[in-house]
């Protein structure tokens, strides 16, 4: 009986948060960021001020779910992310809360993101407002991303491009490789797991797990893109064997840390 309540208590809990995370970004969308743009200063402030607000509203979604007891979250090295200046942060893509946690902690980033956000009522006004990068425009996908890092921003990237599937080989676009060898740039990798798994791909929100979940951050050390690969290589093969790399990489550590969905 007593664990019965406390699955409906994390599945209520678990509804609820997902309801203000829709209505935080109308909210965002419809009231708050027309002001803003009110304020003196060009777009480039106007979206370190949005990106500074995201941050705080999905800063205060996490601590909800922390704190009702439905999410424990254990980080390792996070001063890494929030200091990491205009680095490219890779990151493997196990839940839909991987770019909320990541977002949680950095008051200034940019972020390539689903193309679907930009089309959706509640986030699109968002992504826009933050100047995030859109994943479906191949032919400006890269100068945007560059142009973002030279702004001095960090870049949060996928390289996976949607959530990974549990149990299955992470499988990694080349997009990301382009960047990284276009930049110049080093990566900064963040391995991320859940522990039961949640909110994985496919999986709708209220298929929560018999138990809170864990999900681990972990910044590991930059890696210099001339040190994972030869980069005098023509550029096609140069971004295959990089992304054959990363994929290799985030595999052994996601697996490293015992994580089920990505174990392979």
């Amino acid at each position: 009986m007593l664990e019965q309540a406390n699955y409906l208590w994390r599945l209520s809990v678990t509804g609820t948060c997902f309801a203000l995370f829709g209505i935080g970004g109308s909210l965002l969308t419809a009231l708050i960021f027309p002001l803003l743009r009110l304020l003196p200063g060009g777009k480039s402030r106007r979206n370190r001020r949005a990106q500074a607000l995201i941050q705080r509203f999905f800063a205060l979604l996490i601590g909800l779910l922390r704190a009702l007891g439905v999410m424990r979250l254990e980080f390792h090295n996070p001063e890494a992310l929030r200091q990491c200046g205009n680095l490219l942060v890779f990151a493997n893509h196990p839940s839909y809360l991987d770019v909320v946690v990541m977002l949680s902690l950095m008051p200034r980033s940019s972020c390539v993101v689903n193309s679907r956000l930009w089309r959706s009522p509640f986030w699109g006004g968002v992504v826009r407002s933050a100047g995030y990068i859109r994943n479906d425009a191949p032919e400006t996908l890269v100068d945007d991303c560059v142009a973002a890092l030279e702004g001095g921003e960090p870049l949060i990237i996928f390289p996976e491009g949607t959530r990974s599937v549990p149990g299955r080989p992470l499988r990694m676009s080349r997009g990301a490789a382009h960047v990284a060898l276009r930049s110049g740039r080093d990566i900064l990798p963040v391995v991320l797991t859940c522990d039961p798994p949640t909110l994985t791909k496919g999986m709708p929100w209220y298929r929560i797990p018999h138990r809170a979940f864990t999900f681990r951050l972990e910044v590991r050390p930059p890696l210099k893109v001339t040190d994972c690969i030869d980069i005098n290589e023509p550029a096609s093969l140069a971004s295959r064997k990089l992304t054959a790399y990363l994929e290799n990489y985030f595999t052994r550590e996601a697996n490293r840390h015992g994580s089920h969905q990505e174990r392979t």
